[in-house]
């Protein structure tokens, strides 16, 4: 995989995307991954970046937005995390491959459930990003 570009959405682009586009620029070479949400809260989650500090990806790059702030970029694939972005997701031009890795969204619980969905998305979204883009 050479120079691909993720898109990876969401409702509010403060955990899950943060976590998925952080574990993909670090794990999967030669792709670049972004996010932004379909209602972006404008912010991130305090423990998605604290998660990600404690794993030693996190970087000050990243930030909750719209899909607007990224219109400039053709992906290669978009990634819908969550139901409502499934459901919402805007149609992508040419050959932009869509799919849909849904989970659960920690954003209000405790530390803990940051933990597992860090670990969850690890575990599944890799694997799916690297199918969809073989």
């Amino acid at each position: 995989m050479n120079n691909k570009k993720v898109l990876v959405m969401c409702t509010g682009n403060s955990c899950r995307s943060i976590i998925g586009e952080a574990l993909i620029n670090a794990e999967l070479k030669g792709v670049n991954a972004y996010s932004c949400g379909v209602a972006p809260s404008g912010k991130v989650n305090p423990n998605a970046k604290k998660i990600l500090q404690e794993k030693g990806i996190w970087d000050d790059s990243y930030s909750s937005k719209h899909l607007d702030a990224l219109s400039h970029i053709d992906f290669d694939l978009v990634v819908t995390v969550c139901d409502n972005a499934h459901e919402t997701c805007p149609m992508f031009p040419g050959k932009t491959k869509t799919i849909h890795v849904g989970f659960e969204d920690p954003d209000g619980k405790e530390f803990e459930a940051f933990v597992e969905t860090y670990k969850e998305i690890k575990a599944v979204l890799l694997r799916e990003v690297s199918n969809a883009l073989s």
